[in-house]
């Protein structure tokens, strides 16, 4: 019988990567709460009108790309593409807006996309995402654009270009769309079908093909910052000004229009050069309008998504540095039934101490255990049998050092935490006595 296997677009993140994932998802949401943001969780899948209303229909991901179907109910529903309009439609549902603004949110979520996969491009792929709801002004821009900063600074990821823009707002832009349309109408010979569709519905999505036939056509196009309206400059300004103030480095690209429709003014991405075309690994900006189109009140916002998968891509590009897995701080290998059940009382009481505790579940011989502990990363091990429940001790070994312990069977899990604390804590001050540091000034010799 043939092994039925994963869904086409979909991965699997097997237990000896997982810790990568975990890492830079608590990482991540550590960070955002230091900025102020709260976790939101919203459901996977939501109407389907929310995503119409929301996301736009002129996108690709509305017209190609959304996994969409009817429930028993007959009601059409879609497996969310991207997480911004869940979070709004959740601020407006129950109420955040009578809050405290900002709302501050943040999220890690899955999100489905019928694309080609590719490298950095699933059918179904993860998010971290911050929406900042109830404020327009330009500061709130520019701490948004911070925090991603932060992320990467916190782990590591080197030379990525921050790029910029401002696609102004509906009304300056009615100006720009014509002078769009005048540009690609006498050049349409040469669009693709896509952007064809698109001239006479959404003029500047054909500033985002990736056709090189089409990007050459665009390349001399009319430039949006040359037709966005005096408050949308001056909003321009501010961001770049407090951007400026905090030090952070970004290329004015005028290109930048983003994917969907419910942009305004500010839009960014974070670009790096080492993933191949799929070379965004953060975008994001301003939405002003997006929970007005929603059915609430208008609420000038902005947020982001952070692609896990392309983050994850570019870390092992550039050989990033992770944590180590935790390991098993004890494996009690017993033998004979007795034993067995002694271990696995040890084993219980130390789990319910904060002890990462392991025992045989197999029946295996010693030696076969011993080799399961090694796997296991095991930092200490102990050998239980009828030898050891008659003395009441358990010798236990340091697989790091090759001391070996003999801890009373009474209070083991207490005196197994005393122990390496202790242990822990004689490394800690050889690792300071090599770099010369004085141990008891620092801690006042409380490990001494």
């Amino acid at each position: 019988m043939l092994i039925t296997k994963g869904v086409k677009g979909a991965q699997d993140v097997l237990p000896c990567a997982v810790h990568k994932n975990q890492f830079i998802e608590s990482s991540m949401l550590d960070i955002a709460k230091k900025f102020g943001y709260t976790e939101i969780r919203v459901p996977v899948f939501e109407h389907t009108e929310l995503f119409q209303r929301g996301v736009g229909g002129t996108t690709d991901i509305v017209q190609k790309e959304m996994y969409t179907f009817n429930d028993k109910g007959g009601r059409s529903v879609t497996l969310r593409p991207e997480g911004t309009a869940g979070a709004v439609r959740a601020f407006l549902e129950h109420g955040l807006f009578n809050e405290p603004l900002p709302q501050k949110l943040c999220y890690i979520i899955s999100c489905y996309r019928y694309e080609k996969p590719q490298a950095g491009r699933l059918r179904e792929f993860h998010q971290f995402g911050a929406e900042c709801l109830g404020t327009d002004s330009p500061a709130a821009d520019a701490e948004v654009i911070s925090l991603v900063c932060a992320v990467f600074d916190f782990l590591d990821v080197q030379n990525l270009d921050l790029q910029i823009n401002s696609i102004g707002c509906p009304e300056c832009r009615k100006t720009y769309h014509a002078a769009l349309l005048a540009y690609f109408d006498v050049k349409k010979d040469g669009l693709c079908p896509t952007c064809l569709d698109r001239l006479g519905r959404n003029p500047m999505r054909l500033l985002d093909c990736k056709s090189p036939v089409c990007s050459e056509i665009a390349k001399d196009a009319p430039v949006i910052l040359d037709y966005i309206c005096g408050e949308c400059a001056e909003h321009f300004g501010g961001v770049k000004r407090y951007l400026d103030a905090m030090g952070i480095e970004y290329n004015i690209n005028p290109k930048i229009v983003r994917g969907l429709d419910y942009y305004t003014r500010t839009v960014f991405e974070f670009i790096s050069g080492e993933i191949g075309a799929q070379d965004a690994v953060c975008a994001g900006g301003r939405y002003d309008g997006l929970a007005q189109e929603l059915g609430g009140q208008r609420t000038p916002s902005l947020g982001f998504a952070l692609g896990l998968e392309r983050l994850l891509l570019l870390m092992d590009a550039q050989k990033t540095p992770f944590p180590e897995p935790d390991r098993c701080d004890i494996y009690i290998a017993p033998v004979g039934d007795e034993a067995s059940l002694a271990a696995a009382r040890i084993v219980n009481d130390l789990r319910l101490s904060g002890v990462a505790a392991q025992f045989d579940l197999a029946g295996r011989s010693v030696k076969a255990q011993m080799k399961y502990a090694d796997k296991l990363g095991a930092v200490y091990t102990a050998v239980l049998g009828d030898s050891e429940l008659e003395k009441g001790v358990l010798p236990v070994k340091n697989m790091d050092s090759g001391d070996v312990t003999e801890i009373k069977l009474e209070d083991f899990a207490e005196d197994f935490m005393d122990m390496s604390v202790r242990s822990s804590a004689d490394m800690f001050k050889e690792l300071l006595n090599t770099v010369d540091i004085d141990i008891n000034t620092i801690l006042g010799g409380a490990l001494s």
